[in-house]
Parts: structure tokens; sequence; C-alpha cells
């Protein structure tokens, strides 16, 4: 096994046994330099924003650069590097605890703190979401950061090593804080927004295809995908969706609310609206999803690590 696979499948393993650390998480703290790097630079202007994205997008791969360079002859202190950038950039396990946490407060039936909890997972405005809502929501965040939090990382890694495991953190992360449709991101998000979509274009649909077989249910959860995922407004996460909603056999998708500004995401799948029990059984099909995409990448990278 090559030492980037092995530290592929090692940070993996860290991610699921651990899950984020509750302080001093170097995505969180990537974030804040974003945020005071965007006060200083804002302006409604795409050229402002696409360099903006590409300044902080493009640190963390020099970053990754030099880092493998460091170790590149030492097999394992390059494994360790590979692990360590790889649990930092994972968010599987934590994905899990959020949806499990929403998920036990709508048990107890109490929405109050179930809208509050679900902020965590997902930027639609809470305050009115009934408890079915809220369940969708939680299930439509776990989908979707299957493949941004766990799938699009090891993909990434498998190819690029840990520039591709830090640049890709980095650039989903803008796309989180300032790619949205709003009245302030429209122009200077832009660059991070389409950024962000080229860097997930291969692994939403490997996601879509694992979530099929793994869910027992692969032709309807394509199907599902190649009917509905163009009635999402974003191009990865409507394949991604889909193929959920065909595995579980459940409807996704509908009208959401983001600070005044409502986004119509269409419906996604033919069976009843998403409910809280499926909370619980999308994370079971996340993590048979990420298990399948860990065993792939692992073989990718050594495939690719093979001398030629």
């Amino acid at each position: 096994m090559s030492a980037r696979a092995a530290g592929l499948l090692l940070g993996f393993a860290l991610d699921r046994l651990l899950g984020d650390p509750s302080r001093g998480h170097p995505v969180a703290l990537f974030g804040s330099l974003a945020r005071r790097l965007e006060a200083r630079t804002y302006a409604q202007r795409r050229l402002r924003g696409a360099t903006f994205a590409g300044v902080l997008a493009g640190g963390p791969v020099v970053v990754g650069v030099l880092l493998e360079r460091s170790v590149r002859h030492r097999p394992v202190a390059a494994a360790l590097v590979t692990a360590a950038a790889t649990y930092v950039v994972l968010g599987g396990r934590t994905l899990e605890r959020e949806a499990h946490a929403v998920a036990a407060l709508l048990e107890a039936d109490d929405l109050p703190g179930a809208r509050r909890r679900v902020t965590h997972l997902v930027g639609r405005t809470p305050d009115r979401l009934s408890a079915q809502e809220v369940a969708r929501a939680a299930v439509e965040s776990v989908a979707e950061n299957t493949s941004d939090a766990v799938v699009a990382p090891l993909l990434w890694g498998a190819v690029a090593g840990v520039p591709g495991l830090l640049g890709y953190r980095a650039i989903n992360t803008l796309d989180a804080m300032v790619g949205h449709r709003t009245e302030r991101y429209v122009e200077f998000g832009w660059g991070s927004a389409r950024l962000d979509d080229v860097a997930n274009l291969a692994p939403a649909r490997a996601t879509a295809l694992l979530a099929g077989v793994t869910s027992g249910r692969p032709a309807e959860a394509v199907r599902v995908w190649r009917r509905d995922a163009s009635q999402h407004p974003s191009p990865n996460a409507g394949p991604v969706e889909a193929a959920f909603a065909g595995g579980l056999g459940v409807r996704l998708g509908g009208r959401n609310s983001y600070d005044g500004a409502v986004e119509d995401r269409g419906e996604l799948g033919d069976g009843p609206g998403a409910d809280v029990p499926d909370i619980r059984r999308a994370t079971h099909l996340a993590r048979r999803v990420d298990a399948a995409a860990a065993a792939l990448t692992v073989a990718l990278a050594v495939r690719l690590g093979r001398p030629r």
C-alpha cells in the first residue's frame, strides 16, 4: 500500500473514531481568516470575489505542496502527514452526530430545540419549520454533506494528495461562507460558488452512484436522480439528494427560506415526505457510502501510486 493510500485510510478511521475537535479546528481557524479578509476586500464585484476565492483557496494548496515535499523520501512520515490532513478535512462523524442530535430532539417532541439544532446543519431560516420540515432539512444535509465532507475530500486526496485535501476543504468552506445567492453575495460570492461547483462535479456523481448501490435500491436511486436532479438549483447537490431520496424511498426538496430569500428546490423522489425516523435511516446510508468511498479511494490511490 502506498503512503498516500495508508494515510487516507488512517485519516478516515480517525474521523470515524473521534469526529471534529470541539476547539481550535483548523477549518474554523481558516474560516476566521476568511472573514477578516472579506471585511477588508468586500465589494459587489465578481472580480473582487474571484480574487478573494483564489487567494484563500491557493494558500492551503501551497501549504500542502510544501508538506508533501518535506516528507517525500520518508514513507511513514508521508503517510502520517496525509492522515493528519485527511482527518482535518473530513466531517462524516460530526455530521452523523449533529443529525442524530436533531433526531433525538424531534423524538422528544422538542421542536424549538430541534429548530435551533438544525441550524448547525443548514442555513435555512428555522423559525417556522414544522417537525417534518426540520427532518427533511436534516436528511438533505446528510445527503449533501456526505458528498462535501467525506466523498469529495477523499477523492481529491487520492488524486492530488495533501494539496488536494487542503485545497478542496478551503474551496468548500468558502462556498459555505459566501457562495449564497443573497443580496450581499450574489456578485462577491460568485467565484467561490463556481469554484466549488467544479471541484464537486465528479465527487457528487460518485456519491450518487454509491448511495444507489449501498442503499440496495440502485435502479430507483438512478431513476430519481436522472428524472429529478435538474430541479435542484445546485448542479451537484441535486444528484446526491435525488439519489438519497430514491435510495431511501422518500421525497425531498421543496421551498426553503434563507433570511427572507425563498428558494424552490422542486420535488425529489416519489415516496412520502421525509419524516423523523428517516434522519437515522439517512445517516445509516451515509455511513455505508462513506465506507464504500474510503475503499474506492484507497484502491485509486494505490493504483495511481504504482510505478509506470
